[in-house]
């Protein structure tokens, strides 16, 4: 049995790559800094091993066959130093995925910057309603199975994965997406965004367009016509049939209903109708890019109609994570403005004139960068009252938030944050968390202090 140690496990791609070698019938062990749920349960429940830390030793714990390298790995960290001191072989997670399980499946993928959990999430569970049983790797937890990543059922041919345009490893600066060579790719939207590897917006159209020149003249992109940088990527060059959808597209939403329902139109003709309580019009248009890349494996539009109207969305996406005395608590990964801008306006189509109390901790690269802070405040909008976490942040998030005036609230002491967003709240608010990490266990903390 070959033994892979997987540096960077408790990253969502990673560990759903650690789930899918496990089951294809390796061994598999990792390393990670600090670990939180979803992933730390996920990798308990499948008794995978794992050692906290990038320190040396665990070469010698766990000496594996080949090291698989995530992306949280840098050099300078003693584990990577003695791996490369020792001439021990590694290689990324893509480049893993790609030559051991990826090479013989049809690939269905999914990118673009906002969106690409949750619509990958809807595409798996399509297929899986039509009973093509595809594998996947999700960067987070579908509810519809409750694991992120799993190999094809019944020897499927079809495999949807995320497709992350962040950087492949330390040795390897390509996105990650240019090792998966799919079939069939959803191109959600495109903004800037990881300014922590990306000069600028081009620098990552450049990438979005490596990604087009692998995709076969036998496939389909599907291709959100109301992104400008999209256009311009294919403009750059396509060989491959090209499905739009959006405003003035092949693929529109029609007739949109106060509950979430609405018609799928294509070519200004009903094809079919979704009836279910996702928030916001970026859902609508995911299941329209599901739909026409669901089509193109085989499915027909109704059958993805009735999936999609089944479909229970992520964890981690507009998730309750509680009510307490009449206030709910939700819990979103939303960490770009654009993303926080289009969370909110769904809550708030939902709540209507209840207080709506947003929540924000800025712990992505881009966001602890500050190159963000100029939109920050115009994406919290919607919220009533707005507190954000600046600890660990270098930039002057009181200034970004000046134009919200005295609904604005900055706390650096995570238990005094807290304390005040507690007695902030009011019977009947709802309360949405957003943060792509931990962010300390507010939500039970909080639910704690209102039950109390």
């Amino acid at each position: 049995m070959t033994h892979i140690h997987i540096i960077g496990i408790g990253g969502t791609f990673m560990g759903g790559l650690a789930a899918i070698a496990q089951q294809a019938g390796f061994k598999v062990t990792g390393c990670d800094a600090k670990m939180y749920p979803p992933m730390s349960t996920q990798l308990e429940t499948l008794g995978i091993r794992v050692h906290e830390g990038f320190d040396t030793a665990q070469l010698d714990e766990f000496a594996a066959d080949v090291y698989v390298v995530g992306n949280v790995a840098k050099r300078g960290m003693d584990v990577i130093e003695a791996i490369l001191n020792r001439n021990l072989p590694y290689i990324s997670g893509p480049q893993w995925l790609a030559e051991n399980v990826l090479h013989q499946h049809w690939v269905l993928a999914v990118a673009g910057t906002h969106g690409k959990t949750t619509t990958a999430s809807m595409l798996a569970w399509v297929l899986e309603y039509a009973g093509m049983g595809a594998g996947f790797l999700i960067g987070g937890v579908p509810q519809n199975f409750n694991v992120s990543a799993r190999l094809p059922q019944n020897e499927s041919p079809f495999f949807v994965i995320e497709a992350d345009e962040y950087d492949t490893a330390f040795f390897d600066k390509r996105s990650k997406f240019v090792h998966y060579r799919p079939r069939t790719a959803i191109l959600n939207n495109l903004e800037y965004d990881h300014a922590d590897i990306f000069p600028n917006l081009a620098a990552i159209e450049t990438q979005f367009h490596h990604l087009v020149r692998t995709i076969p003249g036998e496939g389909l992109i599907v291709a959100n016509a109301r992104s400008g940088s999209l256009k311009t990527v294919l403009d750059q060059g396509c060989w491959t049939p090209v499905a739009p959808f959006g405003d003035n597209a092949h693929w529109q939403i029609a007739n949109v209903q106060p509950d979430g329902a609405f018609d799928v139109q294509y070519q200004g003709e009903t094809v079919g109708h979704i009836a279910w309580d996702l928030l916001g019009n970026h859902n609508r248009l995911n299941a329209l890019a599901v739909i026409a890349a669901a089509q193109h494996v085989g499915v027909r539009v109704e059958h993805s109609c009735q999936a999609l109207s089944q479909f229970k969305n992520v964890k981690r996406r507009m998730e309750i994570k509680g009510i307490a005395n009449g206030i709910t608590v939700y819990d979103d990964f939303a960490h770009h403005p654009t993303a926080i801008e289009t969370t909110l306006a769904g809550l708030r189509q939902k709540v209507g004139s209840a207080r709506i109390i947003a929540v924000l901790e800025p712990r992505s690269n881009t966001m602890k960068l500050g190159t963000m802070s100029a939109a920050l405040a115009g994406s919290l909008k919607d919220a009533d009252q707005v507190f954000c976490y600046a600890g660990g942040v270098d930039w002057d998030v009181a200034s970004a938030l000046a134009p919200l005036g005295s609904k604005a609230h900055i706390g650096k002491q995570f238990d005094d944050f807290v304390n005040r967003i507690a007695a902030a709240a009011q019977a009947g608010d709802h309360i949405l968390i957003m943060s792509n990490g931990g962010f300390g266990g507010i939500h039970e903390k909080l639910l704690a202090q209102l039950a109390a």
